[in-house]
């Protein structure tokens, strides 16, 4: 089998492109409509937390080099989730969020998106390569990053200063690892000094909210929207 076919078949891309398209359909509506930007303010609740990661070239990085200077919204995912409520639904409101972002020109290069894999033995820099191809680009209207971890030992510092709890699933009978984990979706709004202002979980990850909670942290940096 070739490299690429391995890579799409190990990572299950193809079935999470078919999800993400499904995802996209079952976001959720707001039965409220969500205050105006900027009329509000977000928390500071806790700093960033820092670590050793790896981009999609393989180059060894500092997980802060992308959660500053810039509006971030961090997920961490895995590419081969099957959970359509898991990392495809972050994955498609970051998408759908993203859009809207670019509509506004004032946004451009002010706001980046992350997702850091925590499964670092599949995820390679290749697999998150090709997992991000069609998102990420330091030239884009909102940069996209898909970064992962040499190894667990680098990755579980991170997750615990996040407090993002991930299970490994085993097979009951063989006690061996299936491949897939057991995890709460959050996804962190982080401002630019590194603080994190907003956890979203799978209730309240809305694309409506997300867009105008960054609105208010791009309104509170002093740029205007109108």
């Amino acid at each position: 089998m070739p490299p690429t076919a391995r890579l799409l078949t190990r990572g299950g891309l193809f079935a999470l492109i078919w999800m993400l398209g499904a995802a996209v359909w079952a976001t959720p509506t707001m039965d409220f409509v969500p205050p105006a930007a900027g009329s509000y303010k977000l928390e500071r609740i806790q700093q960033a937390t820092e670590g050793a990661v790896l981009d999609a070239n393989g180059t060894r990085r500092r997980l802060s080099e992308f959660a500053q200077g810039r509006i971030t919204l961090l997920a961490f995912m895995y590419s081969s989730c099957a959970d359509p409520n898991g990392c495809p639904y972050a994955l498609t409101v970051m998408h759908l969020v993203k859009n809207d972002l670019e509509k506004l020109p004032q946004t451009r290069g002010r706001v980046r998106f992350v997702s850091l894999s925590f499964d670092p033995l599949r995820d390679t820099p290749q697999v998150i390569a090709l997992y991000g191809r069609d998102y990420s680009g330091a030239d884009r209207h909102v940069a996209w990053d898909f970064l992962t971890t040499r190894s667990r030992r680098e990755l579980l510092p991170i997750l615990k200063g996040f407090g993002q709890d991930v299970g490994v699933d085993v097979d009951k009978v063989s006690g061996k690892p299936l491949g897939t984990y057991s995890h709460v979706l959050k996804v962190f709004l982080i401002d630019r000094h590194r603080m994190v202002r907003e956890i979203y979980t799978t209730d309240y990850l809305l694309p409506s909210m997300v867009l105008t909670d960054i609105k208010t942290l791009l309104i509170e940096d002093g740029v205007s929207l109108k």
